[in-house]
């Protein structure tokens, strides 16, 4: 098995990833209120994001907890989240920048839940 190794490799990873969000029952419905049945866009934007956080690759633009804040979730979908998204690299790869994706994602998650507890004014539940 390799390594995530460029834009190829992500586009395997976000495409499979997100396919396995549509079926989750629990993510699903989250993502189905925003993105309906267009989600090429979302894609495309996942791609770049990925690309840019794991090479520096320039080109992905936005604010990920921008769009977020509005959504109601909470620790359990950040937990679904991270498990579905360490299923999924675990299952298409191995090596550093696998290993560094999914400690990436963990960390996006924390700081995720933590700004939306200081937004809601508690300290809330946050996933380790």
């Amino acid at each position: 098995m390799n390594d995530i190794q460029n834009l190829t490799s992500i586009k395997l990873l976000v495409d499979d990833f997100y396919h396995k969000v549509r079926l989750d029952g629990l993510l699903e419905p989250v993502f189905a209120g925003v993105i309906e049945n267009d989600w090429q866009p979302h894609l495309d934007k996942m791609y770049a994001f990925w690309n840019t956080v794991l090479f520096g690759v320039a080109g992905f633009k936005g604010n990920p907890f921008a769009k977020h804040a509005p959504l109601l979730i909470n620790a359990d979908h950040f937990t679904r989240w991270l498990e579905l998204f360490s299923q999924t690299v675990d299952s298409h790869f191995e090596g550093p920048v696998a290993v560094d994706a999914k400690s990436r994602a963990g960390l996006m998650a924390v700081m995720f839940q933590s700004k939306l507890a200081n937004m809601k004014g508690g300290p809330g539940r946050v996933i380790v």
